[in-house]
């Protein structure tokens, strides 16, 4: 069944729901991004719903950091929840699974009643003696106070089988008995992950469940849930996982930070290029595009172009970051107006101390543009536009290779004073007046450059030198150009 045939009838609900237990995972990011390119594609809603009932584990810092994750993806959400302000919501569908009889309650002590057994008799699948207990007696053991946890009564003996199609994947088909009673409200009477998520997916009305592909046997259960909610089930979209170049998943723990979203904004990836990277990771639109805005990715997508194989992120301890989007960023950056990357980089210069004003880096900008894949590498490309004294250099770079010497790069210095001391500072008229000089001099431009790009740069790779020189301006060039002339004439002594 295509993808279209699927959600013909319905306008798409989609949701994304992370758990506030650490950083916005690239993982999560990449699910969020599918949610949100699908729901807008297809003029549906994206609801954006904090799973945060693990009470043990949420913090608000996560929180925060889930928050902060999105904010710098850029992209919006149309509603909004936190699930544990819906506890009540979740007890009561629970009670009415259990009046049905599709739930039992299970008085075994809660260091044990509540999680899964596996015995040497294989995988833990019920407890008999609680599954089979009277309702008469579950009451009044109940009414007593005596804790349970509420267990689904999955269904035994009967070869009955759960089935449902899913979008990446296919069709996917369960035993019932190879299913094990799995619990629905904890003996504390917090409802479980598998209960919250359903009762929510049922009561926001989501139409679509975007998911890892780790969850993908969990869906057996959540059929389940559905049944006893008397609800149709979502349709299911599993995603390929981002796995590590060693084929392991991705963790904090093992890989370090390249796993957190904020890590790549901090290195300086733009967000819309972090988005193209991420969407190339497990789907493609077929016909072999890599560097895609964002409105092209939304017009693109569909589910019918996931992948069913994991996708690698390719990193090193000397690369942190996948060189693809490495290249996807630079890409990005050379698309972007001069006016929005100066926006861009202007924190960069900020945070690495430089005194920067919105019109200085305006003008830097262009000049350096080509020159960087992230944005943090602004800092080391334009770092003598913004310091009033030049970090030490090695003087001998003042001297033009293959014949040139310290008397020659003096000269070139001096009479480079003499012409910027009363040439009008543009680009035009720079270029006339240092190429007619090194006419003067019997030199080639090469020659007669050089000098002059050491001693205002402090380096012989930088920007094109006229741009450079109207971007410093008339004082700064003047004065670095004395000094590097005192600095030569104590090389000839």
């Amino acid at each position: 069944m295509t993808e279209s045939a699927i959600s013909a009838h319905r306008t798409p609900r989609v949701r994304f729901a992370p758990s506030p237990t650490g950083f916005l995972h690239v993982g999560s990011a990449r699910t969020f991004i599918f949610n949100w390119l699908y729901a807008r594609h297809n003029g549906g809603t994206i609801v954006l719903r904090i799973d945060d009932t693990d009470v043990e584990r949420n913090t608000e810092a996560s929180v925060q950091s889930i928050f902060e994750g999105l904010k710098w993806l850029g992209l919006d959400w149309d509603e909004e929840y936190k699930q544990s302000e819906r506890l009540d919501l979740h007890r009561e569908a629970a009670e009415a699974i259990f009046a049905k009889g599709l739930a039992y309650r299970d008085f075994t002590p809660a260091h044990v009643g509540d999680d899964n057994q596996s015995s040497a008799q294989g995988a833990w699948l019920c407890n008999p003696g609680m599954r089979d207990l009277s309702r008469e007696e579950s009451d009044r053991r109940a009414a007593s106070g005596e804790p349970f946890a509420l267990r689904s009564r999955v269904p035994r003996g009967e070869h009955s089988v759960l089935r449902f199609t899913d979008a990446v994947y296919g069709t996917q088909t369960k035993l019932t008995d190879e299913v094990e009673d799995f619990a629905l409200l904890r003996s504390d009477g917090m409802p479980t992950y598998h209960l919250a998520s359903c009762v929510d997916d049922a009561e926001l009305r989501i139409t679509h469940i975007i998911r890892g592909q780790d969850h993908l046997t969990n869906t057996f259960k959540h059929q389940l849930i559905f049944a006893g909610l008397g609800v149709e089930p979502p349709q299911f979209a599993h995603l390929p996982l981002l796995v590590a170049p060693d084929g392991t998943k991705l963790s904090k723990r093992k890989h370090g930070p390249v796993v957190s979203v904020t890590t790549y904004r901090d290195a300086g990836f733009l967000p819309q290029a972090y988005v193209n990277f991420l969407c190339l990771l497990g789907w493609s639109p077929k016909n072999d595009r890599e560097y895609m805005p964002l409105d092209e990715l939304r017009d693109l997508f569909s589910l019918e172009g996931v992948n069913r194989s994991n996708a690698v992120i390719n990193f090193t301890e000397e690369e942190p970051f996948d060189a693809k989007a490495v290249w996807l960023n630079a890409e990005h950056i050379r698309a972007l107006p001069v006016e929005v990357l100066a926006r861009e980089l202007q924190p960069f210069f900020e945070r690495a101390g430089f005194k920067v004003t919105p019109e200085k880096v305006l003008a830097v900008t262009p000049l350096i543009r080509e020159r960087i894949k992230l944005l943090s590498e602004a800092v080391s490309a334009a770092d003598f536009f913004f310091v009033d004294e030049l970090a030490p250099y090695d003087v001998a770079e003042l001297i033009p290779p293959k014949g040139g010497d310290a008397a020659m790069a003096r000269k070139v210095l001096e009479t480079a004073l003499e012409v910027l001391a009363v040439t009008n500072f543009d680009h035009d008229s720079l270029d006339q007046a240092l190429r007619g000089a090194a006419g003067q001099l019997g030199l080639k431009a090469g020659p007669m450059f050089q000098p002059i790009r050491v001693a205002v740069c402090g380096r012989k790779n930088a920007p094109p030198l006229f741009e450079t020189l109207v971007a410093l301006g008339r004082e700064v060039c003047l004065k670095r150009i004395r000094e590097a002339t005192e600095n030569l004439s104590r090389i000839g002594r």
